[in-house]
């Protein structure tokens, strides 16, 4: 049984939003939903603020959203519906790569995402699963987001360890990476080397580090210091 035949012939068709800066995508995304006989197009929009106000007014089942418009973006106006509690449910439509933009959007509330140069069906396919509540992922995808959260969940770790350390401790660890001795963070806050290194090894047992080049990983993560800003003090 095919995807559109689930839907009983009594059932209303998919009512669909078009949202995209371009004419002639809008035209030619009109003539493609035209084939299928359980979806229809209830309007257009030229842009995001235009489709928030579409969205509000017409209540379709589905906006296909295009990532890159002019006066509100595809995330934003996504964020904006969500926030709204709107029932309507994104589906982002782009010409760019999943590896950028894919956690995001889904992070900003889309349910699915399809790449601009995908085949006819797969759009189709797309809106009905998204119109019937699922998220729609190309299967290209899945590694991407598996990726993403490894590394959102080791970000979110080392963040829990950081806040482990007491006050100086975060300013031994910062001047450590920065490619200061244990001297010279002993001069600058005050205290004797012999201290200076105890707190480092306090540092070390809290973050689960040893050398000085975890310091810098570790100060970059956390977003502590820029790439141009690591390295020997002197």
């Amino acid at each position: 049984m095919t995807e559109s035949a689930e839907r009983g012939a009594g059932e209303r068709p998919i009512r669909v939003l078009l949202a995209d800066d371009h004419s002639v995508v809008r035209l030619g995304l009109r003539a493609l939903l035209g084939t299928a006989p359980d979806i229809e197009v209830a309007g257009e929009a030229g842009g995001g603020a235009e489709a928030i106000a579409l969205v509000e007014s017409l209540r379709p089942d589905v906006v296909i959203m295009d990532l890159s418009m002019g006066d509100v973006d595809g995330i934003t106006a996504t964020r904006e519906l969500v926030a709204r509690r709107s029932p309507t449910r994104v589906l982002v439509l782009t010409m760019h790569e999943e590896e950028e933009y894919l956690i995001p959007l889904l992070e900003a509330g889309a349910m699915g995402y399809v790449v601009k140069s995908a085949a006819s069906s797969t759009l189709l396919t797309a809106v009905r699963t998204v119109a019937a509540g699922r998220r729609f992922v190309r299967p290209e995808a899945a590694q991407v987001l598996a990726e993403g959260w490894v590394r959102r969940t080791s970000a979110d770790e080392t963040r829990q360890r950081y806040e482990l350390l007491s006050e100086r401790e975060r300013e031994v660890f910062l001047l450590m990476a920065q490619g200061y001795s244990t001297s010279q963070i002993g001069k600058r806050l005050f205290i004797s080397a012999k201290t200076a290194n105890t707190y480092c090894r306090r540092i070390n047992d809290k973050l689960e580090i040893s050398e000085r080049a975890d310091y810098v990983r570790l100060a970059l993560e956390l977003g502590l210091l820029t790439s141009a800003s690591g390295g020997s003090a002197g």
